[in-house]
């Protein structure tokens, strides 16, 4: 019998007091897809530094087709075949996309130019080489660390959550390609929090608790719900269901929202009409990269329009398009901005000084000065209340996992109690239950009679949680769409132009 492509045995990482990983053992086969299943914190992403050689582990081996295997760095990584694409990317803001991948990909300029093209619509990952890193949004900086990797021609091909920024045509497009790559002698380590998706893609599944292996299953023998609980060792709460209410009072308007951005890498915005009342969930669908961020930077007040067109963004029935994010926050506005290291929380600080980034309006500072006592209970309160799985509240964000960190960051704002809250990508990266307890908390407040706007490239979600969804695709919103009455497929010719189309050829 031929060795595995990758053996691990018994690996064993710490960072201080902390467990990361215990005498993990499991084993890659030659064209293979195996997924790696866990909670937020159950160690997954440690566990895939180890075999990328990030890190090295304190205890245990690696094989690599039977021959230990000692990685130095990500680049001996690379050498032996290994690539990566990590939750949080490892790109350079201030160079271009092409200038980011010639650091890892040998070639000439026009190759590279002419390969990066051909990956991107081979794989619906569409994205402009000459475009600067610091102008993509979380979605198109995805997309370049997925075709880096593949530039690299690497035996053993790590993802992690790959599809999150994808429309369902676009998702079956790369599930193909994924099988090519398999049958072609690559194997594939994939972690998705999308269950449904690990049946459709996987021959293999090892599950992660506590930083422990707790089972091996194909998961094709296996439904989501029991992989679910499997994952998190406990059955999934039943969703909440939607309290019918009638219409409330307008809490935002977009009304011929238009702006022509200077940045020649931004996307304009063109006549953009959007009402959201008080208990309804409205959601924006669109494939990433088609004006969320732009979208998002006039809604939350980083972006302002010329006192002579503040009329064109309306909250709580005020025109609010000249004011910054603090002024609209006194109002009643509370913002979860998709990129939540660096925008929505400072990794340096701990969560308790994090939490007085937007809720010291709350008590917890008494005439310019810290009230310490207060700050430190509304975070454990958040810590308590969300399940944000961390050693104390004095942890630096930046140690936080990507998922108990996106748990922190919507706490903190739905204890703000806002009247609009605007939730850009809520559960990305996070694991399906704590997805789903957000998504509840979401309804329930929906239901209370809040009004939530979600920007998310998830349609499950979107199709989980909202009344009506918009689709912003080149700038443009469409006409809303009733959830309940609307289909996946329909929202992503929407998302892919061909509605756009269609609609043109008929008028």
């Amino acid at each position: 019998m031929t060795a595995p492509l990758l053996s691990l045995r018994n690996l064993t990482k710490s960072y201080g007091p902390v467990r990361a990983n215990r005498g993990i053992s499991l084993e890659v086969g030659e064209r293979s897809i195996h997924a790696i299943l866990g909670e937020n914190g159950a160690g997954k992403s440690t566990l895939m530094k180890l075999i990328y050689g990030v890190e090295t582990p304190d205890e245990g081996e690696m094989l690599w087709k039977g021959a230990p295997l000692r990685l130095s760095s990500p680049a001996s990584a690379r050498k032996r075949g290994i690539g990566m694409v990590f939750q949080h990317f490892s790109l350079f803001e201030t160079l271009t996309v092409i200038e980011n991948i010639a650091l890892v990909v040998p070639g000439q300029r026009r190759a590279l130019l002419s390969r990066i093209r051909a990956l991107g619509e081979e794989f619906g990952l569409e994205v402009d080489p000459l475009a600067h890193v610091h102008a993509l949004s979380v979605g198109e900086r995805q997309r370049v660390e997925i075709i880096r990797c593949l530039m690299t021609d690497p035996k053993l091909l790590i993802l992690d959550e790959p599809t999150s920024v994808l429309p369902p045509q676009a998702v079956e497009k790369l599930f193909d390609t994924l099988r090519r790559l398999r049958d072609g002698g690559v194997s594939i380590l994939f972690i998705s929090h999308k269950l449904e998706e690990i049946r459709a893609i996987c021959d293999r599944a090892t599950i992660l608790r506590s930083g422990e292996v707790t089972g091996h299953v194909d998961p094709r023998d296996h439904d989501a719900h029991d992989l679910a609980r499997m994952m998190i060792g406990r059955d999934m709460p039943e969703p909440l269901p939607v309290t019918a209410a009638p219409a409330g009072e307008k809490r935002l308007e977009l009304i011929g929202l238009e702006d022509t951005p200077d940045d020649p890498f931004a996307v304009a915005l063109s006549s953009v009409n959007l009402t959201l009342r008080a208990g309804e969930i409205l959601g924006i669908a669109g494939v990433s990269g088609n004006g969320q961020a732009e979208l998002a930077a006039f809604i939350s007040g980083e972006s302002r329009l010329p006192a002579a067109r503040r009329e064109q963004v309306q909250m709580m029935g005020q025109p609010v398009g000249h004011l910054g994010p603090a002024e609209r926050r006194r109002l009643g506005f509370a913002f979860v901005p998709e990129d939540r290291l660096g925008r929505g929380a400072v990794p340096e600080l701990s969560l308790t000084r994090n939490s007085l980034l937007t809720a010291h309006p709350l008590g917890l500072q008494r005439h310019g000065l810290i009230d310490r006592a207060r700050a430190a209970a509304f975070t454990a309160d958040c810590i308590r209340d969300f399940d944000v799985r961390t050693p104390s509240a004095e942890a630096e964000a930046g140690a936080l996992s990507g998922g108990n960190l996106q748990k922190f960051i919507v706490g903190r704002e739905i204890m703000l109690k806002p009247k609009l809250l605007f939730v850009a990508q809520p559960t990305w990266g996070v694991d399906i239950g704590a997805a789903t307890d957000i998504r509840r908390k979401l309804m329930a407040l929906r239901n209370e009679g809040m009004a939530i706007l979600v920007i998310s490239e998830e349609l499950e979600e979107l199709f989980d949680l909202c009344d009506q969804i918009q689709v912003l695709r080149k700038g443009t919103l469409s006409a809303p769409l009733n959830a309940r009455d609307t289909k996946p497929e329909e929202i992503g010719r929407y998302m892919m132009g061909a509605e756009a189309a269609r609609e043109a050829l008929s008028a």
